[in-house]
């Protein structure tokens, strides 16, 4: 390469770089973040964008640029050159992947951690520490750093989630309440132990940025803390069958004294303040 093509180079790449990483840290087609969990995904969403965008924008001017100065003019006739193989080449655009690969590979790795992925899965409800603590749990999003001091896991909400074709149903141990609709209150932590009853569901909230698998006779745990009083849907994110689709129903988020209202409202045993 000429010094004069490397130079031309090296000023295409710059702008296009720093197009890229200004499209991934100021563009946002994301929902409202309204967990703990949310600020740490958008970390690694941006970081994805910014990739996209330069991988995008790049192929996109690299065919443009193709299409006019590699075009066949009205006069040729004859074959194009007979190029075998260009190794710098070749191991440039292989080269390349593979580091992007392995640093969102790594970098996801950390994220997923710091999100609980890889702590303990724990969840000893109201009268369940016995049966918990013999029994597998399969996956989920445990305890993790954001925000998990040991008073704040003293506070956690525990909650059973049962998922059925075509519906969420939520068991609270402490007060014995059954519900079509999650009611939390903010800055709480939550923890719920997710099961279905016939076959795999999935439990996601986009503005919680959570996902977590309903499995029948594998035990699930999802652990989070809501940051935003509001309404936000619960959707099934896995095909569970004809009306898939119509599974949704929503979490309520709620000021503590709101929450509190609603708790003594539908509890069905005698709460006793602490």
């Amino acid at each position: 390469m000429s010094t004069r093509s490397a130079l031309l180079t090296f000023l295409l790449v710059v702008p296009l770089f720093a197009i890229g990483i200004w499209i991934g840290q100021n563009i946002n087609p994301l929902p409202i973040d309204a967990s703990t969990n949310a600020s740490v995904y958008d970390e690694l969403f941006r970081v994805l964008f910014s990739i996209g965008s330069i991988l995008f924008l790049g192929f996109v001017g690299l065919l443009t640029y193709s299409l006019f100065k590699f075009r066949r003019k009205p006069e040729d006739k004859g074959d194009g050159l007979a190029i075998e193989d260009n190794l710098p080449l070749e191991i440039l655009w292989t080269a390349i992947p593979t580091i992007v690969i392995l640093f969102v590979g790594l970098y996801s790795y950390d994220i997923y951690d710091r999100m609980g992925g890889m702590q303990s899965l724990e969840h000893a409800g109201h009268n369940h520490e016995s049966m918990v603590s013999k029994e597998r749990i399969w996956g989920g999003i445990g305890s993790g750093s954001i925000g998990s001091t040991k008073e704040s896991l003293n506070k956690e909400l525990f909650i059973e989630v049962t998922a059925m074709q075509f519906a969420f149903l939520f068991h609270y141990p402490k007060g014995d309440i059954i519900s079509g609709e999650l009611h939390v209150p903010v800055g709480q932590p939550i923890s719920m132990r997710m099961e279905s009853k016939d076959v795999i569901h999935a439990f996601w909230v986009p503005e919680f940025r959570i996902k977590q698998d309903v499995i029948p006779g594998q035990p699930t745990i999802l652990n989070f803390t809501p940051t935003k009083a509001g309404k936000y849907p619960i959707i099934c994110a896995e095909l569970c069958g004809p009306y898939h689709g119509g599974m949704r129903s929503t979490v309520v988020v709620e000021e503590q004294k709101e929450y509190e209202n609603w708790f003594e409202k539908n509890s069905k045993t005698p709460i006793t303040k602490t």
